[in-house]
């Protein structure tokens, strides 16, 4: 309970609070109705809201015009705002999301990173009226993430097989000090999912699949960030956290990402609630809303979730943000305009391309009365005084531009030491780790000298994607850790991609696993893990007699019996970052053969005992894994692993959402055609096909590998059309996350005529026009394009039921070659032409 407060504090506090006064818009249905009396109780500290803090928040607000406090609830992104709108729009916040930097540079210095805050804080303070100032928010999930050079911790996968509050605290304290050298004020974090499903794209950012462990780190890792509120604000190097995403992110069904959570209000209570009360007791100052549902209704426009019980029995005194132009999701809303959720208790808007439209808009519903001044007042509070708590009203910032604390020995040695702690151990037949000095080691995989293939998926991008070991200067492979080790020990390191080796070795470790992704990039049909290279080079070291270690990169538990049957020795490695060195810590012995370190990591998600995928979790009915939640071998605690079934209970091939032409191959369940003003041909596994009247004829061509692309010659005339269709399909999510469709192309001979391109329902309808593109692209050179999503959208297409992914039309003679086509991650590099 909180103590008590003066008088003067009550009289300064908000009469009654705004979610009493304004109720939202529609009544939210039984199934997702939260009822205060079934939560428990938190309270955040009284040092949040101390009478000082609230008596400067009351004086600063009697001062704010409407427009100012309407400023204050809308957030906009660094790619769509520039300082100069600041000198107009006086907006609350900024945010780098993950696609996000200074100028579009991915790779941008630390110090370019200085300089764009220092530029946005500038034109804020040159507005003029009460120029409040603003707070700069950045996804720093395992480390200052997106910027060059910084330190990359395991992803909380790893991090919850740690079981290790203290290490979270001391992780959290490193984060926020490399955030603040480059100017940033806030993250989102720490991430309280529950993971439920694994094929859910993020459960990688979950700790564990029970809520024992993100109740045990919640508080640590708040507390790093932050430190202890008091009456003064944070001190230098602190910055402000936001537990997420509030509520049930991790427990939608399928493991679907912004999916629907179907289930009682107990289990949320049970499971989901997670570690958020620990988060609100330990002072975190905001808390992000999921873009995903409960029983079919939005939390984003679930006032009995955002108000009645966040403000009620969890006492939270901080601000709720929304999630990227999540209130767009809402009946009967659109990026640019939903009073809904800010009635329902959002507070802050995270509309990172639709916050000009959206301040606005919100503006005239203040003016209006649609939005209560009482709702306005209260958000306005909130958000205020958490940026009183975190310190950005002060003009010195003693930390920022200290950019030597980015990659620091210290905050290296402490990457290390997670990693070390996150490795477990599933198998150790015969001894084979730790590695005996003076060994001849090999070492196999690509993925052995890929760093950004070990951070995984937001690393510099969103995705991951498209980084090489040039781009983590303050970094180790976990090849360059196992060569150092190796070589100190007296032995010798050869690194061989393919496995393949002139003399024999003492023992090989083959690295491998799942490639970068994030969020429902990372959906996935089943757990299967299906490259088949990795398995088939430890059957030839098998067969030569060499003893095998894999090292498993992953942001999940997949099923892995036959990789496993092929090893001596197996290790689930996660996704450990930028410090390598920390697996040979592990796996390469001392000078006398003795380990340096013991594994110590226990299995936070239970391990699957075939590819089906469905929800695996400890104490369900049923629960039969193949390792259990909380499994993990030691050196001191050996154990045998027999042969394990390698029937994966998954018949055929999965369905590909986001993958329509690959290696050659239509991927399942998409098809390809011609058509002409005669009809329509379905292409099978012809290798020259015409449409009907012959207005399109295709043929197999090389790209990347032997007949991987179709080559389309266009006649000229109405209706020809090469395409490939299937669905319909929701690509909703796609769009709203500014993914692109990305192919291919070498143009064989210049259009004649008009040529678009088209994702939707077909016949030509939200067709961008890529004439110029093709005019201009040099004959045979082979090129890629990426056209953003959004964009086939805004032109007319139903992203929400897309029957025809790729339709490329001509309307003169045109001859094009085509291969790759997927939707891809918009790294700065889609366009989006003219109609």
């Amino acid at each position: 309970m909180r103590s008590p407060v003066s008088l003067i504090a009550l009289a300064l506090a908000i009469s009654s609070p705004a979610w009493a006064q304004a109720p939202a818009d529609v009544p939210v249905a039984d199934a997702a109705r939260a009822h205060p009396t079934n939560w428990p109780h938190a309270a955040s500290p009284d040092a949040m809201s101390d009478a000082r803090t609230e008596a400067f928040v009351t004086e600063l607000m009697s001062r704010m015009t409407l427009e100012e406090k309407v400023g204050q609830v809308i957030q906009g992104d660094i790619s769509s705002v520039t300082p100069q709108d600041l000198l107009t729009y006086p907006l609350g916040s900024i945010l780098a999301g993950g696609n996000s930097s200074p100028g579009g540079d991915e790779r941008a210095a630390a110090q370019a990173w200085v300089d764009l805050a220092r530029a946005y804080r500038e034109a804020n303070a040159k507005r003029g009226g009460t120029a409040v100032p603003l707070i700069f928010g950045i996804d720093a999930v395992h480390g200052h993430n997106n910027i060059v050079g910084a330190t990359l911790f395991p992803h909380n996968v790893g991090l919850g097989a740690a079981r290790d509050p203290d290490l979270i605290r001391r992780i959290g304290e490193a984060t926020a000090l490399e955030v603040a050298a480059t100017g940033a004020d806030w993250t989102f974090g720490p991430t309280l999912a529950v993971p439920r499903d694994d094929r859910w794209g993020r459960a990688y950012e979950g700790y564990a699949e029970d809520p024992e462990v993100a109740r045990s780190y919640a508080g640590p890792m708040t507390l790093g960030l932050q430190g202890a509120l008091t009456t003064e604000p944070m001190a230098p190097g602190r910055i402000a956290g936001s537990a997420k995403h509030y509520l049930a992110d991790g427990g939608t069904d399928r493991g679907r990402d912004q999916g629907d959570f179907i289930g009682s209000e107990q289990d949320l209570v049970n499971i989901h609630l997670s570690g958020y009360t620990q988060a609100i007791d330990a002072g975190v100052l905001s808390i992000m809303a999921s873009f995903s549902s409960w029983n079919g209704v939005k939390h984003s426009a679930n006032e009995t979730i955002l108000r009645d019980v966040l403000h009620g029995p969890l006492g939270f005194d901080g601000f709720v943000v929304s999630d990227w132009n999540a209130h767009g999701q809402i009946p009967g809303c659109s990026n640019e305009s939903c009073p809904q959720a800010f009635n329902a208790g959002i507070d802050m808007f995270m509309a990172p391309d639709s916050w000009k439209a959206l301040y606005d808009n919100t503006l005239a519903q203040a003016r209006s009365g649609e939005i209560s001044e009482a709702r306005l007042d209260e958000a306005v509070r909130r958000i205020l005084r958490a940026k009183v708590k975190t310190g950005v009203f002060r003009e010195e910032r003693p930390v920022e531009g200290r950019l030597e604390v980015l990659g620091s020995p210290e905050h290296r040695a402490l990457a290390r030491e997670a990693v070390r702690k996150s490795l477990v151990l599933i198998k150790n037949e015969d001894g084979v780790l730790p590695i005996r000095p003076g060994a001849r080691v090999l070492v196999a995989g690509t993925a052995a000298d890929d760093i950004g293939q070990a951070a995984g998926g937001w690393t510099l991008t969103w995705q991951g994607v498209g980084n090489t070991n040039a781009d983590f200067p303050n970094a180790q492979s976990i090849w360059g850790g196992i060569e150092e080790a190796v070589r100190a020990g007296g032995g010798t390191a050869t690194l061989s991609a393919d496995g393949t080796f002139e003399d024999k070795p003492d023992v090989a470790i083959v690295v491998f696993g799942e490639t970068p992704y994030a969020e429902f990039q990372g959906d996935i049909e089943d757990l299967d893990f299906k490259p088949e290279e990795p398995l088939a080079v430890l059957k030839r070291l098998q067969a030569a007699g060499v003893p095998t270690v894999s090292v498993f990169l992953s942001g999940r538990p997949m099923w892995t019996n036959p990789e496993i049957n092929a090893s001596d020795a197996f290790v689930a490695a996660w996704l450990p970052g930028s410090e390598g060195g920390g697996l040979a810590d592990v796996l390469i012995s001392d000078g006398q053969g003795r380990p340096r370190h013991d594994f110590s990591g226990k299995l936070g998600f239970s391990w699957p005992k075939d590819a089906a995928g469905a929800p695996l979790n400890r104490g369900q009915p049923g629960y039969d894994p193949q390792f259990a939640y909380g499994y993990g071998l030691s050196y001191a605690r050996p154990a045998a692993v027999g042969a394990l079934s390698e029937d994966s209970g998954v018949a055929g091939a999965a369905s590909s959402l986001t993958a329509y032409f690959i290696d050659g191959r239509i991927v399942s369940p998409w098809s390809l055609a011609l058509e002409d003003s005669g009809g329509q041909t379905r292409v099978g596994a012809e290798k020259s096909v015409a449409s009907p009247r012959g207005g399109v004829t295709l043929t197999v061509v090389d790209d990347l590998a032997q007949e991987s692309a179709r080559r389309f010659a266009f006649t000229g005339g109405e209706g020809q059309r090469a395409l490939i269709w299937g669905g319909p399909v929701d690509l909703s999510r796609q769009s709203n996350g500014e993914m692109a469709l990305a192919f291919r192309y070498r143009v064989d001979a210049s259009p004649q005529g008009r040529v678009t391109l088209a994702s939707g329902q077909g016949g030509g309808r939200g067709a961008v026009d890529l004439t110029d593109a093709f005019r201009t692209a040099p004959i045979g050179e082979w090129r890629t394009l990426k056209v953003r999503l959004s964009c086939f959208g805004a032109r007319g297409a139903d992203l929400a039921a897309v029957e025809r992914p790729f339709e490329l039309e001509s309307s003169g003679a045109f001859t094009v070659s085509v291969s790759e086509i997927e939707l891809a991650s918009n790294e700065g590099d889609a366009v989006c032409p003219a109609t």
